[in-house]
């Protein structure tokens, strides 16, 4: 793989992450989760380093993210600083900072597996992708936190 090679690909995961986010952000959980490839996983951590949940499939992934969230909830996602490295034409590793805030109304009807009425949550993405039928899709996502902040 050449210089120009690496670029476009290194630009085309980051596309393919500004996608994810930005589809997290309209709640658009099937466009999101077909992101990742038929067996992807995803698995977001607490900041003590535990496992908060653990999905794999595209479906799964859509229901439970889908799930999570209400329909008059506010959901901002940012990305920073990336980190990129691609080990070959069809596989590379990734690194984001990221910050997550979702806001809830004052009259949301409570949901037992997520009962805060607003989340600030700060971390990071790490990210594994392959190429398969020409497109980069997310194999593993694993979103590990700092910190994570509630309100009630």
């Amino acid at each position: 793989m050449n210089d120009l090679e690496r670029l476009n690909t290194i630009e085309e995961l980051r596309r393919l992450m500004a996608r994810y986010v930005r589809y997290a952000d309209q709640k658009r959980w099937k466009d999101l989760a077909g992101l990742f490839v038929p067996d992807g996983t995803f698995t977001p951590r607490k900041p003590d380093g535990s496992v908060w949940l653990r999905m794999t499939g595209r479906e799964e992934i859509a229901a439970t993210i889908g799930g999570s969230s209400g329909p008059d909830d506010v959901l901002v996602h940012h990305l920073y600083s990336d980190e990129i490295d691609v080990e070959s034409a069809t596989g590379a590793r990734g690194t984001w900072s990221m910050e997550d805030i979702i806001t809830r109304p004052e009259d949301a009807e409570a949901n037992p597996d997520f009962p805060f009425k607003g989340m600030h949550g700060y971390g990071h993405y790490h990210a594994r992708f392959v190429r398969t039928g020409g497109a980069w899709f997310i194999a593993e996502l694993e979103q590990t936190r700092l910190r994570l902040d509630f309100s009630y």
